[in-house]
């Protein structure tokens, strides 16, 4: 499996992003030193592509698949791109607040601790569906990590259950409930060329 290894802090600050958005809170000691040059409408639709591939974890060519599947939906293909991304296994067990960060949501589902209606589920880039479950087993309950879960708040589009470590899918979310501020039409100018 392919990984993206690149210092995080590094590639926030080169795409502002901010570290906090991916669930990391440090701070770079560095200056910011803003370029002189000139950004082109290519450089911004290549910032904007990269900026959602990093937040959410993904490689060129599982984006561009991605893409090509929120293409053929109907509606606009921008939005439906953040939301199949957002329908990702690994981004629902992180907005349910199971983990700090997507990555390490990606290690838990790698290592079998979830299930998906009351099925064992082992792939992070699985799509979740309204209606769907996600549990934490029964037993991988007792680690360390679901006892000391931060505190996060729960998107509307989803539902959590504490006692049981389960939440559930109600619906797609939206496009204003995606907190990601990034023109997702520049994405789209960029794939049609």
């Amino acid at each position: 499996m392919a990984k993206n290894r690149s210092p995080i802090l590094k590639r926030s600050r080169s795409l502002d992003v901010p570290p906090q958005m991916l669930g990391i809170n440090k701070k770079s000691k560095r200056n910011p030193k803003r370029s002189r040059r000139k950004e082109g409408e290519y450089g911004r639709q290549l910032r904007a592509k990269q900026s959602v591939k990093f937040v959410y974890g993904v490689l060129e060519k599982q984006f561009r698949n991605t893409y090509d599947r929120a293409s053929k939906m109907p509606g606009k293909s921008g939005e439906n791109l953040l939301k199949l991304l957002e329908l990702r296994l690994d981004n629902v067990v992180y907005r349910l607040g199971f983990t700090s960060t997507r990555a390490q949501a990606r290690q838990l589902i790698n290592h079998g601790h979830f299930d998906i209606n009351g099925q064992r589920a082992s792939i992070p880039s699985m799509s979740v569906s309204p209606g769907d479950e996600v549990a934490v087993r029964e037993n991988s309950r007792q680690i360390k990590i679901f006892d000391e879960m931060p505190n996060t708040l729960v998107p509307a589009w989803l539902s959590f259950d504490p006692d049981h470590l389960k939440g559930t899918v109600l619906r797609v979310p939206e496009r204003d409930e995606i907190d990601l501020g990034v023109e997702e039409t520049l994405i789209v100018e960029l794939y049609s060329k």
